[in-house]
């Protein structure tokens, strides 16, 4: 297939200039934050440190973790490359200065969608995949209770899901900010926070890791987690009773992203790794590390696991507004006041 034959070309190329990996520490260092799950983190890193000999110091996050930590160290950033999660957040540090304007090579190579997240950032952020919201359910748990397989937003307020439906703190998780804004640009205001105060009734767990609902659900222990389809993916392909649904009345969908931190102590050696991380072998890395987003750029090989969003029913979602740190700000504040704290 197309993209293994990409990473194996990624992976030859890694191999042979890991012969000079003695003079590593001639190259510099990156500290790069990294917002996708850790298998995928774990190759984007050694693969590049192993191709340029610029040791890489990795730590994983949640997109909303990330942009409180790149606040926290506004004044004295640590890291120099914040790579994945959700585009909102992105936006957010782009809105505030915390992340620098730049221009790639690869940026002709690009999908629109991926070129319209850096207009829209100012040129702090470019995307870099695309996935869709939804959920998986656990077809056996389903089966169990007696009810429909649910297909749209609205089964999962059914009384039979009570304390059965995971999905992620918006304040930590993109994903789940992304749920938030979704609701409320797809049903209005009032009737979307209607809704989510409605859904908390059957919520059991609101989790740190956007993609954690899904694993829970794969494993049983909760019958539907809200998550992004290409996470719910990742369990129904290696054979667990899942199954991904995009819901019927419409959802929203991410650009994930990347940003470049003001600051950065390894400015030239955040650009490289910026520059090798649009290029068509460094995205055909997701699908080994069993990630199926789809990928900015054009002549990189989209997954056949990959969510087919041509075919979905997706809102018109709205980056700049929902993206931006007043917005957004305004609309977790809300949740918090209005949802979280509601009793069970």
């Amino acid at each position: 297939m197309v993209w293994k034959s990409l990473v194996v070309r990624a992976l030859f190329s890694a191999g042979i200039l890991a012969a000079g990996a003695a003079s590593a520490s001639a190259e510099g260092a990156l500290v790069m934050y990294c917002g996708v799950q850790e298998e995928w983190c774990r190759a984007m890193s050694t693969t590049f440190e192993k191709e340029t000999g610029i040791k890489v110091s990795m730590t994983r996050k949640s997109a909303g973790e990330t942009y409180a930590q790149l606040r926290a160290e506004a004044s004295n950033p640590r890291a120099d490359i914040w790579w994945g999660g959700t585009g909102d957040p992105h936006l957010q540090a782009a809105d505030e200065g915390l992340t620098l304007e730049y221009e790639s090579p690869a940026n002709k190579e690009l999908h629109d969608w991926a070129l319209n997240q850096w207009k829209a950032a100012k040129q702090r952020s470019i995307g870099i995949y695309a996935g869709a919201l939804g959920f998986g359910y656990n077809t056996e748990q389903i089966k169990a209770k007696g009810i429909p397989e649910p297909k749209c937003w609205a089964d999962l307020l059914n009384p039979k899901l009570r304390d059965d439906v995971q999905v992620a703190d918006p304040n930590s998780s993109g994903t789940a900010y992304t749920l938030l804004a979704t609701v409320v640009q797809l049903m209005g205001e009032d009737k979307g926070f209607d809704y989510l105060k409605a859904l908390h009734k059957n919520v059991s767990q609101y989790t740190k890791s956007g993609a954690a609902p899904a694993k829970a659900a794969s494993l049983g222990e909760t019958a539907v987690g809200i998550v992004f389809i290409h996470d719910a993916l990742v369990f129904a392909v290696q054979g667990d009773p899942i199954k991904a649904v995009a819901p019927c009345e419409g959802t929203g969908y991410e650009i994930g992203s990347m940003s470049i931190v003001k600051g950065a102590r390894n400015l030239e050696n955040a650009k490289k790794f910026y520059d090798w991380a649009l290029s068509p072998a460094a995205q055909a890395l997701a699908a080994p590390a069993k990630s199926y987003q789809v990928p900015s750029n054009k002549n990189a090989p989209v997954p056949p696991q990959a969510p087919k969003m041509s075919e979905m029913k997706l809102i018109n979602y709205d980056f700049v507004k929902y993206g931006s740190s007043a917005e957004r700000s305004r609309l977790l504040t809300k949740w918090d006041k209005e949802v979280k704290a509601l009793p069970k």
